[in-house]
């Protein structure tokens, strides 16, 4: 298996890939990016991460070096090059089916280097990298028992502050977020915002399921558009299962019958402890287990391996 590195056009291995110390991604954060996943060695909802990232790239006022065709091209070029070195990924162990002989793409854009400054009109050059490495995905234990997530103490940075519908590079909050997760021994991070209301996890979007019905926080609560979040809404709606966006407070999550989270690394994964409590039954649930059968569909590949 093989990681490789596009920087700008030039596919290296990593550690031959090179960007100044003088790029305002590293000084500063000043960048974009996307996560992107493959299923049968294929990137998923390609179309919906590169329209995220030049979303991203206008709402800070950065003019990308590549634009969407260009970056899928150099996406697949690298795909092809780590395939090549390495033929496909080794699977992880424990690895769940789907997850096997599949790829992580990682897109980010900076600003540039430049002459070191705040002053975004210093910035020349600006940088592009595409990295490919084997997906490091949750095991198949994660789907079939669970997880544990918390509420943490880092908050949420407020809309007023960072525009959360842009995914950029600047994210100590949500490193701290997953520091305080990790003491606790959590796999994720819930994050609420100043008023206490729940609004995102630290690299995901939170459901809710109660009597039946799936309740999540709305875009206006200050999250990150998520992609695989826009998805499971899209499946929810052709499943027939009642689905709400609304404010959500801790309590309701305690009270759930079931939690779940969603990412592009991750799909849909049950929360069945939020804290030292269990949710619900203490087990995935029939709606999350729905809704991940369901996306597999989608997807393509192995069915879910989660119970319910």
């Amino acid at each position: 298996m093989a990681t490789l590195v596009n920087v700008d056009g030039d596919i290296v291995p990593p550690a031959q890939a090179r960007v100044s110390v003088f790029d305002r991604g590293f000084l500063y954060g000043d960048s974009v990016y996307e996560v992107i996943r493959t299923y049968r060695g294929q990137p998923f909802e390609l179309d919906a991460h590169l329209a995220r990232l030049a979303h991203s790239a206008e709402r800070i006022g950065l003019a990308p070096p590549w634009d969407a065709p260009r970056t899928a091209r150099e996406i697949g070029r690298t795909l092809a090059a780590a395939r090549a070195a390495g033929g496909d990924p080794a699977p992880a162990p424990d690895a769940a089916p789907w997850n096997v002989g599949e790829w992580y793409v990682r897109v980010v854009m900076t600003r540039g280097a430049g002459e070191i400054g705040l002053d975004p009109a210093l910035a020349v050059n600006p940088a592009a990298v595409v990295i490919v490495q084997p997906l490091p995905a949750p095991p198949a234990s994660a789907y079939v028992e669970g997880v544990k997530a918390v509420v943490v103490g880092v908050r949420h940075a407020p809309a007023a502050v960072v525009d959360p519908s842009a995914k950029t590079g600047a994210h100590l909050n949500h490193v701290l977020a997953v520091r305080e997760a990790r003491a606790r021994g959590a796999h994720e991070a819930l994050l609420l915002d100043e008023r206490g209301f729940v609004t995102e996890g630290s690299s995901s979007n939170v459901f809710v399921v109660a009597g039946g019905r799936v309740r999540t926080p709305p875009l206006a609560a200050g999250i990150l558009e998520g992609v695989t979040r826009g998805v499971v809404l899209r499946l929810a709606r052709a499943e027939g299962i009642p689905m709400d966006e609304v404010p959500l407070r801790p309590p309701e999550l305690e009270a759930a019958d079931e939690v779940f989270i969603t990412s592009t690394m991750r799909e849909i994964v049950p929360v069945t402890r939020l804290g030292e409590r269990a949710v619900g039954a203490g087990r995935p649930g029939p709606v999350t287990a729905r809704l991940h059968r369901a996306f597999r569909r989608l997807a393509g590949g192995p069915p879910s391996a989660m119970l319910g």
